[in-house]
């Protein structure tokens, strides 16, 4: 099993990209919590 690297303080998408680093896109989530959540706490 390979090791996975997490962009810890990379703030740049280019940057995990060419890293090599662990992406996880959360955009669909977001979108169904601003739609049909009442109260959202987004950190």
């Amino acid at each position: 099993m390979t090791e996975r690297r997490y962009p810890i303080g990379i703030q740049t998408f280019s940057e995990m990209i060419r890293g090599g680093y662990v992406y996880v896109d959360k955009t669909d989530l977001m979108w169904q919590l601003a739609h049909y959540a009442k109260y959202i706490f987004n950190s």
